[in-house]
């Protein structure tokens, strides 16, 4: 049996795969919404990149995980990164969805044009607050999925974004799928084509916006399935 441990991104928290963990569990294995530091549940809670990094560290060897399949959607990839090498012989294979990748000593906000971002957290007491619902569209959402996420996302921890990432080895060397979203634009980030090109590291394409937890959820779990060798 596998565990999946599925981390959400920005302004998210684990319901975000209320309609995956089922698809999952249905299939025999284990599945584990976390909800990170300062988001959902548990806002409010000041957090920095690497309090994430510790949450889903934590989560797996408190729970004494083993066969982990770490996801990573969105911002979650750069923390998720992190974890995978650090549960070392416990981790199956690490899941990025449609997602950041850390890079060593490289924070969230460096990694592309951020100003916006920047100028969020300067007006906004230094947290990241969700996005207008407009911001939404052309993703394959619904209006009920949208509103879902705008009134239950949270503002997310500035600090989370500011913080680099702190790698020991090559990200490279884990086993790794990338799932691209192809309405969030056809091609991966030059930082995952580039590991991309490794051994290790496969490419799963879904034509569905960035948050296909909602979109697709079932063409999801079926990639996450696979990825776990079924």
């Amino acid at each position: 049996m596998t565990d999946f441990v599925l981390v959400a991104g920005a302004w998210l928290g684990g319901w975000a795969w209320d309609e995956v963990v089922p698809l999952l569990r249905k299939s025999g294995h284990g599945a584990h919404p976390l909800t990170l530091t300062g988001l959902a549940e548990k806002k409010g809670t000041p957090a920095g990149q690497q309090t994430h990094v510790r949450d889903i560290v934590d989560h797996v060897e408190r729970l004494d995980l083993r066969d982990v399949v770490l996801v990573g959607h969105s911002y979650s990839g750069i923390p998720v990164g992190q974890a995978a090498e650090r549960i070392g012989d416990r981790l199956r294979r690490v899941v990025f969805v449609d997602a950041n990748v850390p890079v060593d000593g490289t924070s969230f906000l460096a990694s592309f044009p951020s100003e916006h971002i920047r100028q969020a957290l300067a007006e906004h007491d230094g947290v990241w607050p969700p996005l207008a619902p407009e911001d939404y569209a052309g993703q394959e959402l619904t209006g009920p999925q949208i509103d879902r996420i705008v009134t239950e996302g949270t503002p997310h921890p500035g600090g989370t974004l500011t913080e680099p990432a702190v790698l020991s080895r090559p990200l490279a060397e884990l086993p790794a799928t990338y799932v691209k979203c192809l309405l969030d634009g056809p091609e991966p980030p030059p930082a995952v084509a580039a590991l991309l090109t490794g051994e290790r590291w496969e490419l799963e394409k879904l034509d569905t916006g960035h948050w296909p937890m909602f979109s697709r959820p079932r063409e999801l779990a079926a990639i996450l399935l696979a990825a776990a060798g079924g």
